[in-house]
């Protein structure tokens, strides 16, 4: 039998595109839908109100109850999979992790199993693995993901558990509100303390696995600070004001000074005490140590990272 349920849209829907406050009441009600479920039951005829069929980009002008005949849940697209896992916090809407470096965020080519993803999706109960938001344009095999670290990248990465966490924190990466602070160890000694690095951002026409500063329509923003001069190297905080691809990898090569073992940015380069200790790293040298950002609910979170234990232990043999 279908599962139909009946929801009354109260004074907080009215103005609102129905189908943006069936979002969020069916959230509230415990049967939470992806847009893209609830544009099929629209298009589908089963979201009525006295029987009568609705569309979704009719605004809200009075108090109405509507009917809406649930989707059979979908098939997770990701299977969960029992791989280790690091949460340094978690509540209803949301969950942040302190990711390993080598791990995958999302499944791509070459990369179906042992993803962030599967490690989430065993983390939670099965109910919320199953109810996890997918961004728009996102393919189903990125659930709960508003936003990514490259592979060899460590640290701390949120995960939204509802639709609604998911829009909120999406519209902070959007605006560049969320606060977001890298260490990396670099090549070389740069000659400043702080630098501000402004560029374009754009396929690199040399290499497309790669980013450069020449493009044009997109800017990207960094803010670089060395925090320890190091033995033909330095420990470096980068802030970004920006979110670009590759952003902090691209701005490191661009000021001459590129991530630490990050060969597809120069970065196997330097001292031969450098380029030996970087052959054996596993990894490139770059951390997200913090992370800050507005819970849904309107709390201020703020979470740091300490370097993990492969590039505390470089900093501290090329600062002898």
């Amino acid at each position: 039998m279908p599962r139909r349920v009946t929801l009354s849209l109260g004074p907080e829907s009215l103005g609102q595109r129905l189908d943006r406050a069936l979002v969020v009441a069916l959230e509230d009600a415990g049967h939470p839908l992806t847009r893209s479920q609830l544009h099929r039951a629209f298009t589908a005829g089963e979201v009525t109100t006295d029987r009568r069929p609705l569309k979704p980009g009719r605004v809200v002008d009075r108090l109405v109850e509507i009917e809406v005949v649930l989707p059979e849940p979908e098939p997770l697209s990701a299977t969960p999979e029992p791989l280790p896992l690091t949460v340094v916090y978690e509540d209803a809407a949301l969950l942040v992790v302190d990711k390993a470096a080598g791990m995958v965020v999302h499944a791509g080519p070459g990369h179906a199993h042992g993803t962030l993803v599967n490690a989430v999706l065993h983390h939670l109960e099965e109910t919320e693995a199953q109810s996890l938001p997918t961004l728009p344009g996102n393919p189903p095999t990125r659930p709960g993901i508003v936003h990514r670290l490259d592979k060899d990248t460590s640290g701390l990465l949120v995960v939204a558990k509802t639709m609604a966490a998911q829009e909120v924190l999406a519209a902070q990466f959007r605006t560049h509100s969320i606060d977001r602070a890298y260490l990396g160890i670099v090549v070389g000694n740069p000659p400043w303390q702080h630098e501000r690095i402004e560029t374009g951002h754009g396929r690199d026409p040399a290499d497309r696995r790669r980013f450069s500063p020449i493009g044009t329509g997109r800017r990207a923003v960094t803010e670089a600070c060395v925090v320890q001069q190091l033995r033909g190297a330095a420990l470096v905080r980068f802030v970004l004001e920006t979110g670009r691809t590759h952003q902090i990898r691209m701005h490191a090569r661009h000021v001459g000074h590129p991530i630490v073992g990050d060969v597809l940015y120069g970065g196997h380069t330097g001292a031969a005490e450098l380029r030996a200790r970087a052959a054996t790293l596993g990894r490139h040298a770059l951390h997200a140590a913090v992370l800050g950002f507005e819970h849904p609910d309107g709390r201020r979170l703020r979470f740091e990272s300490p370097l993990p234990e492969e590039l505390a232990a470089l900093v501290e043999a090329l600062g002898d």
